[in-house]
């Protein structure tokens, strides 16, 4: 059987697939990630200074405008 389900309209116009998906929640996980070692370590303790820092940047700055921008690579058919 073939699978008749459609793509929401919202992904055909923006252009996004399930990997633009699953690269944005593992932004969203890693930001949520990077606030709890904030909240968890203490002033001067490695969580807070180093771990949860680098989670968020990782997660604002690389995943999310990662997910947005990716484009499959399109194959060109031989002639």
């Amino acid at each position: 059987m073939k699978n008749t389900r459609k793509k929401p309209e919202l992904f055909e116009r923006m252009g996004l697939t399930k990997r633009n998906l699953h690269i944005f929640i593992a932004g969203i996980i890693s930001i949520i990630l990077g606030y709890i070692s904030l909240a968890l370590g203490d002033t001067y303790d490695v969580w807070s200074l180093t771990v949860g820092p680098i989670l968020l940047v990782l997660g604002y700055v690389v995943l999310i405008p990662l997910a947005l921008a990716y484009r499959p690579k399109r194959k060109i058919p031989e002639k």
